[in-house]
């Protein structure tokens, strides 16, 4: 925490993100960083506005988002961006899950 001001409070697989299929995509994760003092901070992210696609038949992989929270409200911010944060902000950055392969048989 001295050398990196900032505390990672979770860290999680974000469940049934990944896209059906014969084959289902892998599940993003979620991390929520709180910040100890104030901070430049860049993101450089994909798949926030569009869906991972699926391949052979399967299914789209849900969409991942990167949300501001300050004072206990949310922002959401863009995949590619460059903010400052405050201490006690927290940012939470949700990975997308994976597309599938295949056609579910269901």
């Amino acid at each position: 925490e001295y050398a990196y001001p900032f505390r990672i409070s979770r860290y999680v697989l974000r469940d049934k993100t990944g896209g059906a299929g014969v084959y289902t995509g892998g599940n993003g994760v979620t991390r929520e960083i709180e910040f100890l003092q104030d901070a430049h901070v860049t993101i450089v992210s994909d798949r926030r506005e569009s869906q991972p696609f699926g391949l052979a038949g399967g299914e789209a992989g849900q969409s991942g988002r990167n949300v501001l929270i300050r004072k206990g409200k949310e922002k959401k911010l863009p995949g590619k961006t460059e903010l400052v944060v405050k201490k006690g902000d927290r940012l939470r950055i949700e990975t997308p899950g994976g597309g599938g392969y295949g056609k579910s048989r269901k």
